[in-house]
């Protein structure tokens, strides 16, 4: 991705005299709502005006009061709702020129030359011919004198952008599409249903979730459930699959397991491009196998619910960068499409993204299934390839001798779990004994650790918490005790599941490896606390479970507010000095602060926002969501807060307070949490096993260079090993948190969707747009 310098401009000023009309078309996705407000709300910021378009395509064919002017008030209370409160229509009339026509006639009377398309790629597609063929269409209404010539002057150029709302993920350029993470959530909600009355019967069950040309839903959807067949249309099953899908489940049987969980998308196929159907792979189990078999159908219970914590925080984002591109855009500019890359929000060439789209399709029809699997992207492709190994390989004959040590260290958080399955798994597949610390460090110290099998780890995926045991306590004084049982118990290497004491503990063990050569063996920690404080990570296993959990909370209380009026809530969150789960829970339920350490306040700071709630207590939204992340100031506590507030309010407003506490830890980890522990625990049995192969001298592993100890962490769009020496310099040792955090940029976003003045966007750093073919057919190349 490549940067460049963008011009210091006060956003505030950048809309005055433009219009920015918004729409949602198609599908309608949860988190579409919270485009829509962000999108109405910075508009408006900017000094725009901003226009609702009701039903689509078809209420801009159909104008009158279809076409409205938003309000900031109108869009409150929008986030926590799925769909589309705009509505959404498939328009046959747009996609005829007369169509159009009218459609322009109806933007140029209002003056609206800025147009933001929420839908998937027909939807993109279509404002992007509607932009193409803009000056002829106002030559046409010029010359039937439906319009005159200053106004086709005045409009004379229409801006584009759009932001993908699709829950199939079925669009290349962007790594998630809004509504997709909550699809997810549908899914595994029912998913967890049926596995237990699966478990109760020993039956198979087969569920076709949505994705008639992408398998994303269904692929992850089999990670996140430890599903043991999936079926998607980039990558039909061999030829003979009826023998192989009967032979796999038999084998799951013989292991031990008391369930057959088989994901199918409903696109799926055959090499020969023949459909296959959940009827089609129910009677086959049942007449081969004699398996109780059962199928279920989702359907529209996917588009519906309320949308995650990850939707409205996409949303608001892409939202917000939509338009500034708008904003920003010259007649040259080519119409673009807000993509999400890594923790970035870009901008790419729209019309190159939708051919990328096609090129899928196509490859797909052609018979070029890896193709099909690699123009999804590198997030697809190791989705794709972990599913296999987990699936699909069977353990090895011939074993390596190689014992790895699984331990979880610091507070249980959910997805711990599903990293020991997959790495337990994956380990074994290698032909390596894996063992199970149990109790954390504690554990290592005192001989607690036993060999763990794949039957053992059944199911773990979806279990909260941690099954193993987990201290905060670190080696300490124990390091003598530690390094004589990994003699004892002939450990090779280390896994360490856990937080900043994970961290610590592993920083601990490698300082003394000139002491205990015991101790030089590789080593490697995956990031797993609510706080999401790891240094070398932007996210943390569990932190999405607990934003979920504090969001949901958040919505709850929103509600008991709206109904009482007059009321402002003030939330303590986990995190310690880490201000990640404040922020982010912040911008899901459109919080109107969030105190945390990285960003000091002061009195001054609270007497604004005491005054900011005074003056919102007059306007229709008569609530307010305070919230405080748990260590962020030693002397303004909750509790000084909530006497604040209360007595400053005092005839304004009443206020009450919550400490939501542990049960932040707790609950069933997303898809999310389910997915990356998955691909974490993987991931870091087959780098150990290559750092094994490298570190074997005469007969034994000797490991103590730097890059033998190393942070599984994920930097922006990839997972990466970064030894944890080399983390320290980042490292804010006395507050337990890195030194740099990525979401600190979200902040200002906060701020002026609650309706702060004088807060700078930060634009620092603009993407250039990428040619997204050269990317996308490059990946093929390599």
């Amino acid at each position: 991705m490549a940067y460049h310098e963008a011009p210091h401009k006060d956003p505030r000023k950048m809309g005055i005299g433009r219009s920015i009309a918004v729409l949602t078309s198609g599908g309608d996705a949860q988190g579409m709502n919270a485009a829509v407000r962000a999108t109405v709300r910075v508009g408006i910021y900017t000094g725009a005006k901003v226009y609702f378009v009701h039903e689509g395509y078809q209420g801009l064919v159909d104008g009158g009061d279809n076409i409205k002017l938003a309000t900031w008030e109108s869009v409150s209370m929008m986030l926590q709702l799925g769909g589309t409160v705009i509505g959404s229509a498939r328009c046959m009339d747009f996609k005829e020129r007369w169509g159009r026509l009218k459609a322009a006639c109806n933007l140029v009377k209002l003056g609206i030359t800025n147009l933001c398309v929420i839908g998937g790629d027909g939807s993109l597609t279509g404002a992007n011919q509607f932009r193409t063929e803009w000056s002829e269409l106002l030559l046409d209404l010029t010359k039937e004198g439906k319009i005159t010539a200053d106004e086709a002057k005045r409009s004379s150029h229409l801006n584009i952008v759009g932001m993908v709302g699709s829950i199939d993920n079925d669009f290349c350029g962007t790594d998630m599409t809004i509504g997709t993470d909550s699809a997810l959530h549908r899914i595994i909600e029912v998913v967890d249903a049926i596995t237990t009355t699966a478990q109760s019967h020993q039956r198979a069950f087969i569920l076709e979730v949505m994705g008639r040309h992408c398998g994303y839903l269904a692929l992850v959807t089999a990670l996140a459930c430890g599903a043991d067949w999936v079926f998607i249309p980039e990558m039909p099953p061999e030829e003979n699959w009826e023998q192989h899908l009967c032979k796999r489940l038999i084998t799951q049987r013989e292991r031990g397991s008391r369930l057959n969980v088989i994901i199918l998308a409903e696109g799926a196929q055959d090499r020969h491009q023949k459909p296959i159907t959940c009827d089609q792979v129910r009677n086959l189990v049942s007449k081969k196998l004699g398996f109780d078999t059962r199928a279920t159908i989702l359907g529209h219970v996917q588009r519906g619910g309320t949308p995650s914590a990850f939707d409205r925080i996409l949303g608001s984002r892409m939202g917000v960068e939509a338009v500034m591109a708008l904003l920003e855009a010259t007649p040259e500019t080519p119409a673009c499409v807000v993509s999400l890359s890594g923790n970035m929000a870009v901008r790419l060439p729209l019309m190159e993204c939708v051919q990328v789209t096609k090129d899928v399709t196509k490859a797909m029809a052609e018979g070029r299934f890896e193709d099909a699997v690699n123009l999804r992207g590198k997030s697809f492709q190791h989705n794709w390839n972990t599913y296999k190994m987990l699936a699909h390989v069977n353990p090895p004959d011939v074993k390596s001798n190689i014992n790895i040590a699984i331990i979880n260290v610091g507070a249980p958080c959910a997805g711990m779990n599903a990293a020991v399955r997959a790495a337990v798994r994956v380990g074994i597949i290698q032909g390596h004994q894996m063992l199970a610390v149990y109790d954390g460090f504690d554990g290592l110290v005192n001989g607690q650790i036993e060999p763990i099998t794949w039957s053992q780890v059944s199911g773990w995926t979806g279990q909260g918490g941690s099954n193993l045991g987990t201290k905060r306590h670190l080696p300490g004084k124990n390091i003598e005790e530690i390094s004589l049982n990994i003699a004892k118990f002939n450990i090779h290497s280390l896994i360490i599941v856990g937080g900043f004491e994970a961290y610590l503990g592993g920083l601990e063990l490698i300082t003394a490896r000139e002491k205990y050569e015991e101790l030089c063996i590789p080593m490697v920690v995956i990031p797993a606390t609510v706080s999401n404080n790891v240094p070398g990570s932007d996210f943390s296993i569990g932190a999405d479970t607990a934003l979920n959990t504090i969001t949901t909370t958040c919505d709850r209380i929103k509600q008991s507010a709206a109904g009482t009026k007059r009321r402002v809530f003030i939330i303590e969150t986990m995190g310690g000095y880490c201000g990640y789960l404040a922020t982010m829970a912040g911008l899901s339920s459109g919080a109107d602060a969030a105190y945390i350490y990285e960003e000091p306040f002061h009195i001054h700071d609270l007497e604004l926002n005491v005054e900011h709630l005074i003056e919102k207590m007059k306007t229709s939204v008569k609530r307010g969501l305070i919230l405080r992340n748990s260590n962020a100031n030693d002397n303004y506590t909750t509790q000084f807060l909530y006497n604040l507030y209360s007595e400053e309010g005092k005839g304004t407003f009443d206020c009450r307070m919550n400490i939501l506490g542990h049960m932040q830890q707790g609950g069933t980890p997303t898809p999310f949490d389910r997915n990356f522990g998955t691909k974490m625990g993987s991931k870091s049995v087959l780098w150990v096993t290559d750092k094994l192969k490298e570190c074997y001298r005469h007969g034994r592993i000797f490991a103590n260079t730097p890059d033998s100890a190393c942070v599984l962490g994920m930097k922006k769009r990839s997972l990466l090993f970064q030894p944890l020496t080399s983390l320290k310099d980042d490292t804010d040792f006395e507050h337990r948190i890195p030194k740099t955090q990525w979401w600190m940029r979200l902040r200002p976003i906060l701020k002026i969707l609650a309706k702060y003045d004088a807060i700078e966007i930060d634009t620092s750093e603009v993407a250039a747009m990428e040619k997204v073919n050269a990317r996308e057919k490059g990946r093929l190349m390599n």
